[in-house]
């Protein structure tokens, strides 16, 4: 627990109002969670608790960027995280978590830990499926899968993307960039003459 004292909140100790808390965690912070998918972090965590009558309301807000490695290509790439997260914390015989909405924690808490919930709300923000932009993946390992491609029933972004790096050898390196003779027409409109 000694990782995570920065994200303790005194509970017993807030007086009744709202109280806010900014976090930043790091590439540490998800080492330390050992998350298999984050790899580095810059992101910015507003923690805001509203007390009244013994029951606290916490509004977690995260934005920032996250890296994590694409599952295409498999170099690093950065995703935006926005999103927020809403929990009523309130005190009880034993810490219950039942609900994605309530949390109960023991009376003799007098602390609670949110470094968890940052973790989960990040996490849970970063889509499933993450891959490059069509034609950003790394060439080398998109030809590489195109080698060993075994079917064409394959998912339609590896064929848009195989079909890209198709189009792409076909430019010879070494001659001018071809251009689209739709617009070589138009080029000779121009009124500069």
């Amino acid at each position: 627990m000694g990782k995570y004292t920065e994200f303790m909140v005194p509970l017993k100790a807030l007086t009744p109002g709202e109280h806010t808390y900014n976090y930043h965690p790091g590439k540490e912070f998800f080492k330390n969670m050992e998350s298999a998918d984050i790899r580095d972090a810059n992101v910015e965590t507003t923690l805001t608790v509203n007390h009244h009558n013994d029951v606290y309301q916490l509004h977690f807000t995260v934005s920032g960027e996250v890296t994590v490695l694409c599952d295409r290509c498999l170099d690093e790439m950065q995703l935006p995280v926005d999103t927020s997260y809403d929990v009523t914390v309130k005190y009880g015989d034993a810490y219950r978590d039942d609900s994605d909405e309530v949390l109960e924690i023991p009376s003799t808490a007098n602390d609670l830990n949110v470094a968890y919930m940052i973790f989960d709300t990040v996490s849970l923000a970063i889509p499933i499926k993450h891959v490059h932009p069509l034609g950003k993946c790394n060439r080398q390992m998109s030809v590489m899968l195109k080698k060993h491609r075994v079917s064409d029933n394959a998912d339609p972004d590896i064929n848009d993307e195989l079909q890209l790096i198709d189009e792409m050898d076909e430019v010879d390196g070494d001659s001018p960039t071809a251009t689209d003779p739709r617009w070589d027409a138009l080029k000779g409109l121009s009124t500069d003459d």
